[in-house]
């Protein structure tokens, strides 16, 4: 069946694109479906059937490596839905067109992928004092989202809690060239009519930033409801509860579809030292005037970077902030590459324990 017509599918996100793909992997029985939500290894789809809820076939959950080919919110599945039943076992992943993806908690040089085919990541600060608005960490957010695939948007949340919101634009402005900046306030309804633009049929959102900030309350603002929690906020630091405790895709009224994200107190980087030119593209561009192609921009003699630091051109705490994500950059690649030789090593492991049985057996 051919599902690039249905106009279910289109307000949900489905093109041309996963048209194409569902074709070519097309398995007899299953339907596209979209996963709105996952916990414990139980997603949740949205189908032309209605809700179901489904689970990985066994070949997809113990034949295939690596993790990050399982299902994420906002992945496009193919689903077989099981008969007489509100249920279904997911086939196959259709490939993506975006993902975010940071380093699982710990010490394991993984990817997890937090939401899948995303067109515009809103990252949001709140502008009520505290550590809501912080420069540094819109950086941090601003990497992931470029590396994610999807186009970076800064919500400035609270607007109406300063007397001047032009300061905290320009700040912004400054680290984040070319990437729109938009004051609003979720109490007030103030400036929410500028995201209606990015909330076309089909185009889908995703929410990051720090507990506190109003994610769950912008969302709810443009609902026009109160579907997700919204929590109280710290006095000394501004900074809330997580009041959204796992990622869901939800479909607006008016059109798009919103990603809400846990409040990410800790996120740790995923992707290259390449990724960092999106968003640090000023130094970037001095860096091409150092005298050594490998300069590290820390004490090497000809280094254009320091030079404009001293000059007062850039920004140090610009600078060491990009040192900083450059070093865990580096160290998840170095932990990555050590992950895929563990990996090769283990995947042919019975097979050297069997061409060795083989030669006791002569």
């Amino acid at each position: 069946m051919n599902y690039s017509f249905d106009s279910w599918l289109k307000q949900l996100g489905w093109n041309t694109y996963f048209q194409a793909n569902y074709e070519t992997m097309q398995t007899t029985g299953t339907i596209p479906a979209r996963v709105s939500s996952e916990s414990k290894g139980l997603y949740q789809l949205l189908t032309p059937q209605g809700e179901m809820s489904a689970r990985l076939t066994g070949k997809m959950r113990y034949e295939q490596a690596p993790a990050t080919i399982f299902p994420a919110v906002g992945d496009w599945v193919m689903a077989m839905p099981i008969a007489g039943e509100d249920k279904a076992m997911i086939h196959a992943v259709l490939p993506r067109k975006s993902k975010f993806s940071r380093k699982v908690a710990g010490e394991c040089a993984a990817e997890q992928v937090v939401a899948a085919n995303v067109d515009f990541v809103f990252i949001v600060s709140g502008l009520d004092g505290g550590r809501s608005f912080n420069l540094r960490r819109i950086e941090r957010y601003l990497t992931l989202a470029w590396n994610s695939g999807a186009v970076p948007v800064v919500i400035l949340n609270k607007a109406d809690m300063v007397e001047s919101v032009e300061t905290f634009i320009q700040e912004v402005e400054g680290i984040a060239p070319g990437v729109s900046v938009h004051p609003v306030s979720a109490r007030t309804g103030a400036g929410l009519e500028a995201l209606l633009a990015y909330l076309t049929e089909g185009s889908t959102i995703g929410f990051l930033g720090s507990s506190g900030v109003g994610k769950s309350a912008l969302i709810n603002a443009l609902l026009g409801k109160n579907k997700q929690a919204v929590g109280d906020v710290r006095l000394d630091d501004r900074m809330g509860r997580h009041t959204t405790t796992r990622r869901e895709l939800i479909p607006l009224p008016g059109g798009g579809i919103v990603i809400d994200t846990p409040g990410m107190r800790e996120i740790q980087m995923w992707g290259a030292d390449s990724d960092l030119d999106g968003v640090f593209s000023d130094i970037s561009q001095i860096a091409e005037d150092c005298r050594f192609k490998d300069c590290s921009h820390t004490s090497e003699t000809g280094c254009a970077v320091l030079a404009a630091v001293e000059r007062g051109d850039l920004d140090p705490a610009r600078l060491e902030n990009y040192r900083k994500l450059q070093k865990e950059l580096e160290y998840v690649g170095a932990r990555e590459a050590d992950s895929a030789r563990q990996y090769e090593k283990m995947k042919f492991k019975p097979i050297a324990k069997l061409v060795k049985q083989l030669y006791k057996e002569r």
